[in-house]
């Protein structure tokens, strides 16, 4: 099988997942509503309809991310409908998801397939790492392992995809797949819709819905580490708490036979073999 680097470019992965897409509170309550209801009484005494207005508490509206995600995901929802064929996943060599694509996508023009295999997604994420102290934008396969294929089912369709190079199988049961339903689809392309409409806001030169890609670091909360600094070197800890933006870690470390905590920078401990 040839090496990834050598067939796969950094492409657009995220654009064509979907076709055209784009506590004493209750003890005040009594007094509180007397002081209420004396207020609108004396307002609608005096005719003040101003004052009576001012007494209505308007429902605070969702957050605007909330939206955002809820109306991308109503928008998945619309584009997936109709569309022929099923979706399934396949589960491939980690690393292989892209060389899988394109493999698979070579393979249902070759092998007269366009009819039954309709569609080849390896869905795609951006995240901000940490690396070497300075914060990098990368791309990378949301589900290692994994490929979404949208196809109708039959005995040559599926030893086309299952014979191709990389693909290990279909997840579900065994010779007969199990279809995702509508939800599961939705849910797997959202995130990545996202991405896209968050490309074209920056394009656009607007804010990006959900505050843009996440920072994520190498580190976990409840991973061992050994320290690297004075005077403590060579010493395990347990981390407790991750500061990625200030590139910090709370660790738990045994002193004079307690559990102490300590506040370290990234760069004061490493991952222990």
């Amino acid at each position: 099988m040839a090496n990834e680097d050598d067939v796969l470019k950094d492409d657009e992965q995220a654009v064509a997942l979907v076709p055209d897409a784009v506590g004493d509170e209750a003890a005040d309550a009594p007094a509180v509503a007397e002081v209420a209801d004396s207020e609108a009484s004396n307002a609608a005494d005096a005719g003040d309809a101003q004052a009576a207005e001012t007494s209505t508490v308007e429902t605070p509206e969702a957050p605007e991310t909330e939206n955002s995600a809820s109306e991308t995901a109503q928008m998945v929802r619309k584009k997936i409908k109709g569309l022929p064929g099923r979706w399934y996943v396949l589960h491939t060599y980690a690393g292989y998801e892209k060389r899988v694509k394109q493999d698979l996508e070579i393979r249902l023009h070759s092998m007269n397939m366009e009819d039954y295999i309709f569609q080849v997604e390896v869905p795609m994420e951006e995240v901000i790492e940490v690396r070497k102290g300075q914060n990098k934008l990368v791309s990378r396969v949301r589900m290692p392992g994994y490929a979404l294929i949208r196809m109708d089912m039959t005995n040559d369709s599926w030893r086309v995809v299952q014979e191709t190079n990389g693909v290990t199988g279909f997840v579900g049961n065994g010779r007969n797949p199990v279809a995702l339903s509508e939800d599961e689809v939705v849910d797997m392309l959202t995130p990545v819709v996202e991405q896209q409409v968050a490309h074209e806001a920056v394009a656009a030169g607007k804010p990006v819905p959900g505050g843009g890609p996440v920072l994520v670091t190498q580190y976990e909360v409840g991973e061992t580490v050994t320290l690297t600094t004075e005077p403590w070197i060579g010493m395990p800890a347990t981390i407790s708490q991750i500061d990625p933006v200030n590139q910090r870690l709370t660790v738990l470390m045994t002193l004079v036979g307690q559990e102490t905590p300590v506040e370290l920078s990234f760069s004061q401990v490493q991952k222990m073999d």
